[in-house]
């Protein structure tokens, strides 16, 4: 090669040549992405017919692609935003900074004790599901789990202990009789 050329510059690639993942497959599916936001690497393999693990790697290798789990935010509305920016800006314009340290933000939140479970998290390697079992493979979970409701405030110079309620709904007597004892504080 060297004698005939004068370099070791390959004219054509070794080995088997790429028949799937030719660079016309590969930009069949970066269209097909581009047309649909959600579509999942079986459905469009099944589309393409080729098979699923092309597709992941025509996706991960050739495209750099990840697959991302969708995260949950609140919802906010552009009435929620504007009340937002309208408040921050009244706060910004028409207090000094001694007055703004006077205001107190609270929350209260209610709690499952059994806590959140999330089988995506929480995976056992084992043999078969009898395996998996006997390593406590099966989440048993009440129907009406016990709950307890927190109570939290935060201010500009501290954060105050939290109150918690164990029994019974909060109203406006056992506000005043358990949370603001603690907000004055």
């Amino acid at each position: 090669m060297i004698k005939e050329t004068g370099s070791i510059n390959l004219s054509s690639p070794t080995g088997r040549p790429r028949v799937i993942r030719s660079k016309t497959m590969i930009q069949k599916v970066k269209n097909w992405l581009k047309r649909k936001k959600r579509v999942s690497s079986r459905k469009l393999a099944s589309d393409l017919d080729i098979s699923e693990r092309s597709i992941r790697r025509i996706l991960k290798n050739d495209l750099g692609l990840r697959p991302y789990k969708k995260r949950i935010e609140s919802l906010l509305t552009n009435m929620h935003k504007a009340k937002r920016i309208t408040f921050a800006n009244k706060i910004r314009h028409n207090f000094q900074k001694e007055q703004t340290m006077k205001i107190l933000f609270s929350k209260e939140k209610m709690f499952d004790l059994n806590g959140m479970y999330n089988a995506e998290n929480d995976r056992i390697w084992a043999i078969n599901r009898a395996a998996t079992d006997a390593k406590s493979g099966i989440k048993q979970q009440q129907q009406f789990p016990q709950k307890v409701m927190v109570w939290l405030d935060v201010c500009f110079k501290s954060v105050s202990p939290m109150v918690i309620f164990e029994e019974g709904t909060l109203d406006h007597e056992r506000y005043i009789k358990e949370i603001l004892p603690v907000a004055k504080t």
